[in-house]
């Protein structure tokens, strides 16, 4: 996965999460920008109102910092790192071990890329 713009105008849905359950009519879903391995983007649904993530990418390897606004007005950010898998059918996959700042409880997510 050497593709310098892989996860460019990308969208991926929230399909599991270890931090909430994630309701199924109304995931959080990912727009991914990137430009030469930089990646940035933004995310909303489910309890996030608005979120903005930035990072970089490396092969298969993404490390993320983001930061959302919830549905119940309190703002949450931290620090993300993802493996990309590609589906059977060519979607991809992004695999996220994440940390709330502030928190050390790692939390794992899974989203797949919208077809």
């Amino acid at each position: 996965m050497n593709d310098n713009n892989l996860l460019n105008d990308r969208k991926f849905i929230m399909v599991s999460s270890t931090a909430s359950a994630v309701d199924p009519a109304g995931p959080t879903e990912f727009a991914y920008r990137e430009s030469d391995g930089i990646i940035w983007g933004d995310y909303t649904g489910d309890t996030v109102v608005h979120g903005r993530f930035v990072g970089t990418r490396n092969a298969d390897r993404i490390e993320l910092t983001y930061v959302h606004l919830l549905k119940n007005g309190e703002r949450a950010g931290g620090q993300s790192s993802s493996r990309i898998e590609s589906l059977p059918d060519g979607r991809l996959r992004l695999v996220e071990e994440f940390q709330f700042a502030g928190d050390d409880t790692l939390h794992v997510s899974v989203c797949a890329e919208v077809a």
